[in-house]
């Protein structure tokens, strides 16, 4: 069990991060921290600009565990906090302290798709569109493979990460042509 305060993710009811954050505020010796981001939101009439969570459905406290644990539980909203198996798991700082500096930036942030080497993705837009293959990671640039199992042979193709989906492994893809696999 880790000593001292220490930073924790909670999973909070849908769309009451904001709350969450407030009752935490009013807490002794508990930090919150609810990253946000500028999200245009059009409507019929209007576009209007939002503050929205950055990791919708999670904010952030930092307190000790486990002696500030039944407070935290107690602030209207706050599901669990987040961990494996029957304690929660503490958050790197340098991971809060990275998040923290993104979001103070003048850099535009937004919240995306995990996508991790080895992954099966799909091409989401553009011309191709549909192509599945698998992502790898090279010095910040995504290549998809695709693989043809007859020829025993790939080719990979970089592209930008914002076309790419991830595939969930028990999804159909559509069906490739007879003579190419994708892997």
């Amino acid at each position: 069990m880790v000593e001292g305060k220490c930073w924790y993710a909670l999973a909070v009811k849908p769309q009451h991060e904001g709350r969450v954050f407030q009752g935490l505020k009013e807490l002794a010796d508990i930090e919150g921290f609810l990253p946000t981001f500028k999200d245009k939101r059009i409507w019929s009439d209007r576009v209007k600009i939002l503050d929205a969570p950055l990791f919708p459905g999670y904010v952030f406290a930092r307190f000790e565990y486990p002696a500030r644990r039944v407070p935290v539980l107690r602030v209207a909203g706050v599901r669990s906090i987040i961990g494996f198996g029957p304690a929660p798991s503490p958050l790197a700082e340098e991971e809060i302290g990275t998040i923290r500096t993104l979001v103070n930036s003048s850099f535009p942030v937004r919240p995306w798709p995990f996508l991790r080497a080895g992954q099966r993705v799909r091409v989401e837009h553009g011309p191709l569109r549909g192509v599945e293959g698998i992502i790898l990671e090279q010095k910040d640039e995504w290549r998809m493979v695709v693989s043809v199992e007859l020829l025993q042979r790939s080719v990979s193709v970089l592209l930008d990460r914002s076309v790419l989906k991830g595939v969930s492994p028990g999804a159909v893809a559509p069906k490739p042509s007879p003579l190419v696999r994708t892997v």
